[in-house]
């Protein structure tokens, strides 16, 4: 009885056992206890800490000038003396809006000249040298020119930002606009869809993607635009701060506005972030779907 009753659960055991390969379920690391927003969180938390850490040890030790680098400590200290003046809010205000707002004007302007360029082929085809000669000058070049136009407030810095803006919105929307699927819109016009139809159905959805992915790029451009103008002329700003603390040799002072700017930069790219996961939900489903395997 026993042997019989081993022999017939021998098999069994046997075949779990050989699952085969293919058949198995695939490694998820979803459940990973650092996998996840909070541990990647904590994890960069503690790269930051490390970082400073190891610097302001350097420093105490000699083993790095603090004259050529700075330290954290004395740049904390700055940025403190700062924000109790109430120039670090004045500044950082100041490039904050001028960037935001040449990264809206310059994105929209460019986005909309790109996408029009759809209309008309051949027009496309007589601007298209011109726009690649402009796109490879580099845009800081024409700062001394958008001080001279626009003086020295706040629309030179607004200029800046859109001329460093517009451009590429321009650039990634027309090419866009060129890969939309020339099938769909065949079709469409079989059907007796008009071109204003063809455009807002399938060259306008198409090239959002794109379009939004922009916005990435855009809003570095947009910080860079606001800091170069004040750089050159300005009475406000995180450049003038920068380029103010520099002459004079205040190493921890430029770290504190560059480490503003980065805070900045950073915001601005979750703000990006949040527009594209609301504007395409599909997109994040997607990229979600595609971790969890």
């Amino acid at each position: 009885m026993n042997t019989n009753a081993n022999a017939s659960t021998a098999p069994a055991k046997t075949s779990r056992a050989a699952k085969p390969i293919g058949q198995r379920a695939p490694l998820r690391i979803k459940g990973s206890l650092i996998d996840n927003a909070l541990g990647r969180t904590v994890i960069q938390a503690l790269a930051v800490v490390l970082f400073f850490g190891v610097w302001e040890l350097a420093v105490r030790a000699g083993l790095v000038s603090s004259f050529m680098v700075g330290s954290p400590l004395a740049i904390f200290h700055a940025l403190v003396r700062s924000a109790q003046s109430g120039m670090l809010l004045v500044d950082t205000g100041y490039t904050l809006f001028a960037a935001i707002l040449g990264f809206v004007l310059g994105t929209a302007i460019g986005s909309t000249a790109g996408l029009a360029l759809w209309y008309s082929p051949f027009v496309a085809r007589v601007i298209e040298p011109f726009i690649v000669s402009i796109n490879s000058v580099p845009k800081i070049a024409f700062a001394p020119i958008v001080v001279l136009w626009f003086g020295t407030g706040l629309v030179s810095k607004v200029a800046l930002a859109v001329s460093l803006t517009a451009i590429i919105a321009l650039v990634a929307a027309y090419e866009a606009a060129k890969e939309a699927d020339p099938d769909l819109q065949a079709l469409l016009l079989t059907l007796g869809a008009s071109k204003n139809d063809v455009f807002y159905k399938v060259v306008v959805p198409s090239t959002l993607p794109y379009i939004i992915a922009t916005f990435r790029i855009n809003v570095g451009f947009g910080l860079v635009g606001a800091v170069v103008g004040e750089f050159i002329s300005s009475e406000k700003g995180l450049g003038h701060m920068i380029f103010t603390a520099s002459s004079l040799y205040d190493l921890n002072t430029v770290w504190a506005g560059l480490f503003m700017l980065m805070a900045i930069g950073f915001v601005l790219y979750f703000a990006i972030d949040r527009i594209e996961r609301a504007l395409l939900p599909w997109k994040a489903q997607s990229a979600a779907s595609t971790l969890r395997v």
